[in-house]
């Protein structure tokens, strides 16, 4: 139980990243901990994208001023909601928390990269990766071995912490 409560401490965005590869072992890893994500109505369950092509990789860094890591990444994961869900984000922040975590528990570092709700950042992800109409990319997920190395943080304030009512 503590080690399940280290990891969420243990857990910071990283943005370099060495050359060494991810596994297909550890994708799959992450893709079930994606899926294993608590979900607001199991007909609509998160879809996700798998990107180890270089190429696209690169393009993917070009998405906005804040995607520029995936230039060193060897993996990005997309995490995409069915839009007829009225609760597709809440779905793929769940998917999106689980695989940072997972990533962690790995070794691997990562960091959560907002497109949603930026019309221009989603247009071009949808328009790269094909993803259909019905569906919106919540987010990209920089992930790969990391370069750099930051403490666990401890953000606990409990004057933000209300009781009973504000």
């Amino acid at each position: 139980m503590k080690e399940a409560i280290n990891l969420l401490y243990k857990r910071r965005s990283i943005r370099k990243f060495t050359p060494q590869t991810v596994t297909e072992e550890q994708i799959e890893t992450l893709l079930r901990a994606a899926m294993a994500a608590p979900m607001s109505n199991h007909k609509y369950l998160s879809e996700l994208i798998v990107v180890t092509d270089r190429a696209m990789l690169d393009q993917l860094a070009e998405t906005h001023r804040y995607t520029k890591m995936l230039k060193e990444a060897t993996l990005c994961m997309i995490v995409c909601g069915e839009k007829a869900n009225r609760a597709w984000e809440q779905d793929c922040a769940a998917a999106t928390q689980n695989i940072l975590l997972a990533a962690t528990g790995l070794g691997l570092g990562s960091v959560w990269l907002g497109i949603h709700p930026n019309p221009d950042s989603v247009a071009t992800v949808r328009g790269l990766l094909d993803i259909p109409d019905t569906y919106s990319p919540l987010c990209l997920i920089a992930i790969g071995y990391p370069a750099e190395y930051k403490d666990p943080s401890d953000r606990f304030d409990l004057a933000r912490v209300h009781r009973g009512r504000w």
